[in-house]
């Protein structure tokens, strides 16, 4: 499973976001899996006192630019969700390569994090079972989202 080697709670630190605006950009595809992705982000950030929005795109493949839009327009940090279940044609790998490459490219090029909660997976139950949703053993959008604040936070201390 992913998340062998994970930080343990104790090395996680309570984040004080207060006053960081941060936009959650998340895919339509697989709705029950985004949308529990979603919800682990929006308790992390409610918790940390961050202020956030959500907005909805197609789907994996166009994370990267509406991220990069919603940095460029004043935000501090984003999260990007999304889902990419493995068919049998070569799209999961364009999509997947596209979306990873692409948000890579956003992080780099406005110097601000973006939270990766972009799922690549063989089938639906692997998504499941990290979308923090009831009997799941992982929560994506939850880690996506602690990672976005504290890399923001680390870069706001290293920039004053």
């Amino acid at each position: 499973m992913s998340g062998a080697g994970s930080p343990t709670a104790a090395l996680t630190p309570n984040l004080d976001a207060t006053g960081m605006r941060v936009v959650i950009v998340a895919g339509h595809w697989h709705e029950i899996i985004t949308d529990g992705l979603i919800a682990g982000s929006v308790r992390v950030l409610e918790a940390s006192g961050a202020h956030y929005e959500i907005v909805r795109v197609p789907g994996s493949f166009e994370l990267p630019v509406v991220c990069k839009a919603a940095l460029e327009a004043g935000a501090d940090a984003v999260v990007a969700l999304g889902v990419i279940i493995r068919g049998g044609t070569p799209h999961f790998e364009y999509v997947s390569a596209a979306a990873t490459d692409g948000l890579t490219r956003v992080a780099l090029d406005t110097g601000k994090p973006v939270g990766f909660g972009v799922l690549t997976l063989d089938d639906e139950q692997q998504g499941i079972d990290r979308a923090g949703l009831p009997g799941s053993t992982e929560d994506k959008g939850e880690e996506a989202a602690t990672a976005a604040i504290a890399t923001a936070l680390t870069l706001r201390a290293l920039r004053a």
